[in-house]
């Protein structure tokens, strides 16, 4: 009875992993550097803490991987709650969430590179002003809020 539980499960398995692959085909026709980097970084990075977020949860990933992407970054959403938001400036991960949001909304149209930059202040201030809030230009949690970051 375990080898026939072994042998489905196996079956199973090799299933699932090939019908997982069948989206890598259609990103190859799209893209012609494409080397499987998107499709891993999706599999692997699955549950980003930092994934842009609405009111129904996580928001389509994009396409291309940006250079802070592939930064260290906490395991946990909630963890980010707990620290301020002058230490977060120093985070390239969270600047670069921060930059993309930003970018999403129209904010912000530099390069997205993790750096806490003038422009980025810039286009937190633009922001707070629009959205009625007190204008300093920095990572309050209000504009946090605002963003959907935690």
């Amino acid at each position: 009875m375990t080898s026939v539980r072994f042998i489905i499960r196996a079956f199973l398995s090799i299933f699932l992993a090939l019908s997982s692959l069948a989206p890598l085909r259609c990103l190859a026709d799209d893209n012609p550097q494409f080397d499987g980097t998107i499709f891993f970084h999706r599999l692997f990075n699955a549950d980003d803490p930092l994934a842009a977020r609405d009111e129904f949860g996580r928001l389509h990933q994009e396409r291309f991987l940006n250079p802070t992407d592939l930064e260290p970054r906490y395991c946990r959403r909630d963890t980010y709650y707990y620290i301020s938001g002058a230490t977060l400036t120093n985070d390239p991960a969270y600047v670069g969430a921060l930059q993309r949001d930003l970018k999403r909304l129209g904010y912000y149209c530099g390069p997205i590179n993790g750096v806490f930059s003038p422009e980025v202040s810039d286009s937190i201030a633009r922001m707070q002003k629009h959205y009625s809030m007190t204008v300093t230009g920095t990572l309050t949690v209000y504009v946090r809020r605002a963003l959907n970051l935690p």
